[in-house]
């Protein structure tokens, strides 16, 4: 029994006189509602690319259609046909329509590289995946086989450019002469010629593993120049049929703004509070507008600003044992984590206590499964700030005291204690803007500064390190 599948073109047409009668067009609320699925997974069925199983089979029976077998495409599918195994786009992506909307003009018109950047966990890959999906027929003229992704986070695979290059153009089905391997400008050139002539999409993953810095010259530089070559090539070209898309959670300083019409750079935030429910539903829980659910789960989605990678840890706890999907009972258990949160919140609003040290927050870590899967990789981000900007590190950690978005003297004046002069101030402070560790937010026609509620989380424990080391 087959795990996915794909409509035929005549079984669409069936559809398509199934949906005219009862006055529906190709993407009505009514019909995914009814089908349980997402407008994504309507979209993919419109577009023959497989689906999940009980998916296809609910969409069909939705618009009454219950000879399901009949739409189905029997055929082999092809390499070109085959969806690739995408890292985190799935079945429970929700929301972001506009920006996917957006973002896909982008890439179809002269965008060449398109960079999606913010924190760690905040669904950068998803997005890039997802927007894969949707450049698939236009850009991909349909053909999965002109789809290409690289993760490096990938350890076990070199990520210097010659390596890559040699790796990229032999897929892509070049033979590499043993002289032109140890010729990296030739292997540029072959590469960027390659890409300019031939239609693919690269999504390239954690762009930041592959930069470094230092002070005089900023903290978002690659450590192998040949990529700076590489993406000023991309863009100096008369034309290129190839399309980037690279997430990262520090934008690389080197790409040159005289190229700005070819490259553009999306800052990412959390969900929205109506994406966030919608998250939660996705998953399997009930959040029906009675339901005793709703409000639980409202609050956990803002105490965590809508963090994807978090709502998904946790909607998975709660669907798992011992709660099976019992909402109350998981809030119960682990009320106190939310409550801390916004008790400290609502200080700083009604009070006027900004700042406190003493706040308990643990949002980062709790349970298991979120030490596991959001507080280590937010642990990674800290540890590579410590490493290569200790003032920037020193700065995150002493702002968390502040629950609110503060004035940016308040932020800097922590970094007097440790001798920094107002340029050294700065510079820190804009390592953390160029990591997107800290946000610019505008209040009472003033620009303040705070931190997301799980960086904040993070960094309150930080600090209490830094107390200690300090001593």
């Amino acid at each position: 029994m087959a795990a996915t599948l794909r409509a035929s073109k005549k079984g669409l047409q069936i559809v398509d006189q199934a949906i005219k009668m009862k006055g529906w067009n190709r993407h009505e609320d009514a019909w995914s509602g009814l089908a349980l699925t997402s407008k994504a997974t309507l979209k993919r069925f419109w577009r023959r690319i497989p689906i999940k199983r009980d998916y296809f089979i609910d969409i069909c029976k939705a618009v009454e259609l219950e000879n399901w077998e009949d739409i189905v495409d029997n055929s082999p599918t092809s390499q070109t046909d085959s969806i690739p195994e995408f890292f985190a786009y799935d079945d429970a992506w929700v929301g972001r329509e506009q920006l996917v909307a957006k973002l896909t003009q982008k890439v179809q018109e002269p965008c060449r590289l398109l960079f999606l950047v913010g924190i760690t966990g905040i669904g950068k890959t998803a997005l890039a995946e997802r927007l894969a999906v949707e450049l698939q027929s236009d850009c991909l003229q349909g053909d999965w086989s002109k789809f290409h992704q690289e993760n490096f986070e990938n350890e076990q695979q070199a990520n210097d450019f010659a390596s890559l290059a040699i790796r990229w153009l032999e897929k892509w089905g070049e033979q590499i002469a043993p002289d032109d391997r140890q010729d990296t400008q030739r292997l540029l050139y072959r590469l960027v010629k390659h890409l300019r002539e031939n239609r693919y999409l690269v999504v390239i993953d954690s762009l930041e593993n592959i930069m470094e810095g230092n002070e005089e010259e900023g903290w978002n530089d690659f450590k192998d120049e040949w990529w700076v070559r590489f993406f000023e090539s991309l863009l100096a070209a008369e034309s290129c049929q190839s399309r980037f898309i690279l997430t990262s959670q520090d934008l690389p300083g080197q790409i040159p703004e005289r190229y700005k019409n070819f490259w553009d750079c999306q800052t990412l935030s959390g969900l929205m509070p109506s994406e966030r429910l919608e998250l939660f539903e996705k998953t399997g829980l009930e959040i029906g507008t009675g339901s005793a659910n709703r409000p639980y789960l409202e609050r956990i989605g803002a105490a965590y600003e809508g963090h994807p990678l978090a709502l998904r840890v946790i909607a998975g706890e709660i669907g798992d044992k011992p709660f099976y999907g019992n909402v109350v009972v998981y809030w119960n258990k682990y009320k106190h984590e939310i409550e801390e949160v916004e008790k400290a919140i609502e200080e700083a609003k009604t009070q006027g206590i900004i700042a406190s040290a003493d706040d308990q927050w643990q949002l980062d870590r709790y349970t298991r499964k979120l030490r596991k899967n959001v507080r280590s990789r937010l642990e990674k981000t800290f540890e590579r700030l410590k490493q290569d900007v200790l003032n920037a590190y020193r700065l995150l950690c002493e702002a968390s005291v502040y629950r609110c978005a503060v004035q940016e003297e308040f932020w800097l004046s922590h970094l007097e204690d440790w001798d920094c002069n107002e340029d050294e101030q700065e510079v820190a402070l804009l390592a953390l803007r160029d990591r997107y560790l800290v946000e610019d937010v505008l209040e009472n026609e003033q620009l303040l500064l705070r931190q997301h509620n799980l960086i904040r989380s993070v960094a309150l424990g930080h600090y209490k390190q830094l107390g200690e080391e300090d001593e």
